[in-house]
């Protein structure tokens, strides 16, 4: 019997042949948390009484969710991942570096690897091919010390993806619409692999806006076969050696084949309080905004920013809109420099962010006030996450989010 993306990724790290609903112990190759995760994770690691990381070089401590710390407390926690990773020789990504994800992508996870994070968004680095899912911070510990990690061998939900999307509709439009469909639990434990000619003729961000999400619909992961576009990113990011090839077996068995037709993808707005509560932006009305939020782990990349800055240029956000833009990593911070495009957003009457999570999870920079609305590039609309339970997020493209900006209500012209 044919095996699945996910199937042959853990049967390398388990050593032996594994099939979906299978328990195994699997070797590990990267371990990650974050500011918020991690300090209950350097608690958890020295709890097992462990000397030395099993791999220091591959465990890295990102400081993101608060970058720069707006409270003593949370500086606090700063401290204890800047002291274990001297101590313990892991790797520090520092406020400003960028968010975790879009860091490990650039720098740390290649195709066919485990990565391990506590933080349900690590799957991103699905989208490079490798089995990228979030755990407690126990869990992590444990992987840290270990170089192992136990789990269930998900089973595979294929999403076929074919057509041509229309001008000014995004991947984020598909993912959202696949939510809508599938409902926020639809895919719980499973894998997403994603396929068909629309997947193959995106760019790697494309993809790395699936992945990210995979998890809003429940999924254990969101998995892509590497190709040439995967190698291209590698060599780009000085990875190059790195590219591995695999696919899925033509015999693989799917627990559900969902197929989309991407040209009959339309503008699509997640709205408040959840992820799955999606309408077009034909079916929505005139919502008017007071906060506009480009950035974060799922469209803060240089791709995302490009299509902002072309629809601003020469224009200035509409008086009752404040427009927030974070770069989701210092190297996509720089190449927005180098391109004009922070100029651009300057002159529209942007403000720009430290690269990090920043308004996203309300930790601070942009939280909104009572009765506020916020139209974000992110992943997640829960009820308060923005800081405020009074306020309210609904989740759109890049797209929407630039005309959004200009025109002070949710629209895509």
């Amino acid at each position: 019997m044919g095996q699945t993306l996910v199937e042959k990724i853990i049967s390398k790290h388990a050593n032996h042949d594994v099939k979906a609903g299978e328990l195994v112990i699997a070797k590990v190759d990267v371990c990650a948390v974050q500011d918020g995760t991690g300090p209950l994770t350097v608690q958890e690691f020295k709890k097992i009484g462990k000397e030395k990381l099993n791999n220091p070089e591959r465990t890295i401590l990102f400081i993101d969710h608060a970058a720069p710390s707006p409270r003593k407390e949370l500086s606090n926690t700063h401290m204890v991942l800047r002291e274990f990773a001297k101590e313990y020789g892991a790797v520090l990504s520092e406020i400003g570096q960028g968010v975790c994800h879009q860091r490990l992508v650039e720098t740390f996870v290649n195709p066919t690897e485990i990565l391990i994070g506590a933080d349900s968004h690590t799957c991103t680095s699905g989208a490079l091919g490798a089995f990228a899912t979030g755990m407690g911070s126990t869990d992590i510990a444990v992987g840290m010390a270990l170089g192992k990690t136990w789990l269930k061998v998900p089973q595979t939900f294929k999403i076929e993806v074919n057509g041509k999307f229309q001008d000014g509709i995004c991947s984020k439009d598909l993912m959202l619409h696949l939510i809508g469909m599938i409902g926020a639990d639809g895919a719980t434990y499973k894998a997403l692999e994603f396929c068909g000619e629309t997947i193959d003729n995106m760019s790697m961000s494309e993809r790395f806006t699936l992945a990210n999400m995979a998890v809003e619909a429940g999924a254990k992961c969101g998995l892509f076969k590497p190709d040439a576009k995967t190698k291209e990113f590698l060599e780009s990011r000085g990875r190059g050696d790195k590219f591995v090839e695999i696919k899925p077996d033509e015999d693989a068995q799917y627990e559900r084949i969902i197929k989309i037709d991407a040209s009959q993808i339309k503008h699509t707005i997640s709205c408040p309080h959840t992820v799955d509560n999606t309408k077009t932006i034909d079916e929505l009305g005139k919502i008017k905004v007071n906060q506009v939020f480009v950035g974060t782990c799922t469209n803060g990349r240089i791709e995302d920013l490009r299509v902002v800055a072309n629809i601003l240029k020469g224009k200035t956000v509409h008086s009752d809109v404040r427009l927030l833009i974070a770069p989701a990593s210092k190297d996509v911070f720089k190449q927005a420099l180098q391109e004009g495009l922070i100029e651009t957003f300057v002159d529209a009457n942007a403000a720009i962010l430290t690269s990090g999570c920043g308004p996203c999870v309300g930790v601070h920079a942009g939280t909104l006030g009572d009765g506020e609305v916020c139209l974000a590039t992110q992943n997640r609309n829960f009820q308060g996450r923005m800081g405020n339970t009074k306020g309210d997020i609904y989740l759109a493209s890049p797209y929407v989010a630039a005309y959004t900006a200009l025109n002070g209500y949710i629209s895509a012209n």
